[in-house]
């Protein structure tokens, strides 16, 4: 019989400190559930908090498995993870979510497209590129985005390949060549399943990148698109969440063109950037769904109760060293923002500090509110 999770030596074990486990320890706290953490740096935003915190490497075998063995359930913040030792863990009877086979198949972009293509997955053509002849030898499929196999995140290890003149600055590497989308909108879909098949699926989110970091900067919640197309890609979404056959939260990217078809980009198997929001505008936030899901209890509302916004807190280009917040008071000033610092020590240019989440009673007043708290706040290096 599994012990269940209000047992006192019940523990729960997170791969990753970073700011996604932090929000993760809020529910956790409040469902009295041990909950213990890795992560390689030792002042990780987890550190302080955690009830245990171990620094360590969670790519590294060894370290996962004697983390993970004093464990009941594991599960991880970030997918760059040793799958292996995951795979032992569960061997020794320790429940691993999501899954170390969704975790294999996100980890590899290649692998990630393959899966979509075998299950009949709305995504963009695509083709394997081996090094960076395979790319120059790839004039025919222009113009295509380049994303490295293995490693790449939050905008890193990926590069648009629009024209012959792009070619050098391709990487030379094991890559995904994806064809380019004239898309319209980004649009992401966070579900949550559980072991018993439950889904739910929270309102879809409208994302907007930074241009220079290429990572989601802006989001604005629930998507303003037709309900049929929002149908479409619920639809998609609930038939991502069963091929994985995952047991936790994934959020799911896609492109919407000018004319309505629709497309995954890529998957992540965790609590998202662009699920930060549900902390305040929706009946149950991403990270309890998360818990609820891997703990196999009843998935909770995924009711929006309010019009919503989120910005990340960038540090800013030029700045590097320990962090300081300029405009914090003066953000906090404004009505329903909400304010989430991350407990990074030290900033770098791009770098997630932090983010704000605005509500309001219309999508207009929330976007102002957000972009007002963005304008409002720095994130620098202390003088």
């Amino acid at each position: 019989m599994e012990k269940p999770f209000y047992a006192k030596d019940f523990k729960l074990g997170v791969l990753g400190g970073g700011q996604l486990g932090r929000m993760l320890l809020v529910p956790a706290i409040r469902y009295d559930i041990k909950v213990s953490v890795l992560d390689p740096d030792p002042e990780a935003p987890c550190s302080r908090i955690a009830h245990e915190f171990t620094c360590g490497d969670f790519r590294d075998y060894d370290t996962v498995i004697k983390f993970g063995e004093s464990c009941d359930v594991v599960t991880v913040e970030i997918e760059h993870v040793n799958v292996e030792a995951l795979r032992e863990l569960r061997n020794r009877g320790v429940r691993v979510f999501p899954q170390p086979e969704v975790l294999e198949t996100v980890q590899d972009k290649g692998l990630q497209k393959a899966f979509y293509e075998k299950h009949n997955i709305p995504t963009a053509p695509f083709r394997m590129a081996e090094s960076k002849a395979d790319v120059e030898a790839s004039k025919d499929f222009l113009p295509f985005v380049q994303k490295l196999r293995k490693g790449g995140y939050d905008g890193r290890g990926v590069q648009v390949i629009r024209t012959e003149a792009d070619f050098p600055k391709a990487f030379d590497a094991p890559s995904v060549l994806e064809k380019f989308v004239d898309f319209e909108k980004e649009i992401a879909a966070v579900a949550a399943r559980n072991e018993a098949g439950e889904i739910e699926i929270f309102p879809l989110v409208e994302l907007v990148f930074n241009p220079d970091a290429n990572l989601v900067e802006f989001l604005s919640a629930p998507a303003q698109i037709a309900p049929d197309v929002i149908a479409r890609i619920e639809e998609i979404a609930r038939q991502t969440v069963n091929a994985y056959g995952i047991n936790g939260i994934m959020a799911i990217e896609f492109f919407k063109t000018a004319d309505n078809e629709v497309f995954v980009n890529e998957v992540a198997p965790r609590p998202h950037n662009s699920g930060h929001h549900t902390i305040e505008a929706n009946a149950t936030s991403q990270y309890e769904q998360h818990l609820r899901a891997i703990l196999n209890l009843p998935l909770g509302s995924t009711k929006q109760n309010k019009f919503a916004a989120m910005v990340n807190l960038l540090g800013a280009d030029g700045h590097k060293g320990p962090v300081m917040y300029e405009g914090l008071t003066e953000t906090l000033s404004v009505p329903e923002v909400y304010v989430h610092i991350y407990g990074k020590a030290l900033t770098k240019p791009f770098r997630k500090m932090g983010h704000v989440t605005a509500t309001a009673s219309s999508h207009r007043e929330a976007a102002a509110r957000a972009l007002e708290a963005k304008d409002k706040i720095q994130v620098k290096t202390a003088k």
